[in-house]
Formats: C-alpha cells, structure tokens, sequence
C-alpha cells in the first residue's frame, strides 16, 4: 500500500494515502465515490494497520466544498470511518486535541492541509479545492483556532498535501476573478494566450492564507506531487471519475 508518510515520531503521525495499482480500486480511499464499498473498507482496514490504530479511531466527514469546520471529540470517534451516514456533516475542515483519533480529509486533485501544534497536541486536516480556496477555508479555521481556542499560530506546522498542478489547473476568467477578488493570489496566477486559460497555484495560494493567519512560512511545506501527472495520483480532471486520497494525522497517547 502506497503511503506518503510526512510525520512520525513519539506523538504524531501524519501522510496521505497514495493510488496503487497493485490494490483493490487502485487504493481508494473514498465511499462516496467507489464502485464497491467493501473494497474501500479494506483499503481503510489496511491503512489502519499501517497507523497501528482502528477504522473506529477515523474521523470523517462529508465534504462539500464548504468553509464549515468542526471541533472532534471523543464521541464523534468513528464517524464515517465504515459508513457515509454516519460521517460529519457538510464539513471541510477538522481538527482535535483528543489523542488517538485518525482526523481524515479525502481529496482528488483539491489541496489537502494537514497542521499540528506539537505543544499543545492540537492537530486538524482541511479540504480546500478551489471553492474552498475563494471561501478562505483555511484562513478562517486559523482565524478561529486563534481567538476562540487562543491557539498561538506562530506554533503551527502546516504540510500542503500533494493536488493539482499549476501548470495542469487551467480555469476560464470567472474562477480566475474570484481568486483576483482575493487581494492576495496575483502572484499565484498566468494567462496562457494560446489556450486563452488561466493557470491558478491552489497550493501557493492556501500557503498564503496560512501565512496570513499568523503561521511562519517557514513552518509550512509543500508537497510538489501533481495529482494529475503523477501515477501515485488520484485525479478528479483527469478521469473525472477516480478514487480519492486519504490525508491523515493522529495524536499518539
């Protein structure tokens, strides 16, 4: 089983599932997007054992390109973990103080966030495709995490996940105005004259709103993979249907 691993020391372990052929659905990691269910609860079953932990330790949610976050407790342990309809509702973004939980984000080209702050075991995932990019998902959470958590940023670290390329995320002006709407992506953006296409950098661009939030840039790492060129890489544009990638982090106790 292909596993990007980021993290793994004495309290935290943190990675992303990878497409593997060699697997049942190449590795999916997704129900709601799968041709056979139990094949999905395998790949989870195995990815568990990976992690030295239960399904029942994940946490899941049903995403929906939102700005919506959730705070996890002990009693959401398992929520989607082997059924959708169980899984947390209309929700992007997790995060925890509570050990032993396998916070999940799923994602097929959008950028997936992982973040922790070692010091006070905080940890959470975020899905931020490019609507939740626009929505400010990630600058929102930090916003939140700071205020109302009283969380010191300046003690976060961020791992962008693999996702969709500049050079492959093409858009027309409309996607284009709205990322320009930001006041902070410029920098992130060229027109291509030839195919009359914008190029968008998801992932500078959420790397941004962290840095916005108060995160140093220096506490926060890209992973380069393009889910669209590489063969590790589940990719929604490309196949328009595809597995998902399981992005990851758990507390140890």
């Amino acid at each position: 089983m292909k596993t990007t691993i980021y993290l793994n020391n004495e309290k935290l372990i943190s990675g992303t599932s990878m497409k593997d052929n060699s697997e049942p659905e190449q590795n999916n990691m997704a129900l709601h997007a799968c041709e056979n269910p139990e094949l999905i609860l395998a790949n989870r079953e195995k990815l568990a054992t990976t992690l030295q932990c239960e399904l029942n330790d994940f946490v899941c949610a049903n995403q929906t390109h939102s700005a919506n976050f959730h705070k996890v407790t002990l009693a959401d342990k398992g929520r989607g973990a082997d059924r959708i309809d169980t899984a947390i509702l209309d929700t992007d973004a997790l995060y925890t103080y509570e050990p032993n939980i396998v916070l999940s984000s799923f994602t097929a080209d959008c950028v997936p966030v992982i973040f922790h702050n070692e010091s006070t075991g905080l940890i959470g995932v975020i899905h931020s495709g490019w609507q939740g990019t626009i929505k400010e998902i990630s600058l929102k959470l930090f916003e939140h995490l700071k205020q109302v958590e009283q969380c010191d940023l300046r003690d976060v670290h961020v791992q962008i996940g693999a996702a969709l390329s500049q050079e492959k995320f093409e858009v027309d002006e409309d996607v284009y105005l709205k990322f320009k709407a930001l006041g902070y992506a410029d920098d992130f953006m060229y027109y291509n004259e030839e195919s009359n296409k914008y190029h968008i950098d998801n992932q500078q661009t959420v790397k941004k709103q962290c840095e916005l939030a108060g995160i140093p840039a220096s506490h926060i790492k890209i992973d380069p993979t393009c889910t669209y060129v590489s063969p590790n890489g589940f990719s929604y544009r490309q196949d328009k249907k595809s597995g998902r990638h399981l992005s990851f982090i758990m507390r140890k106790d």
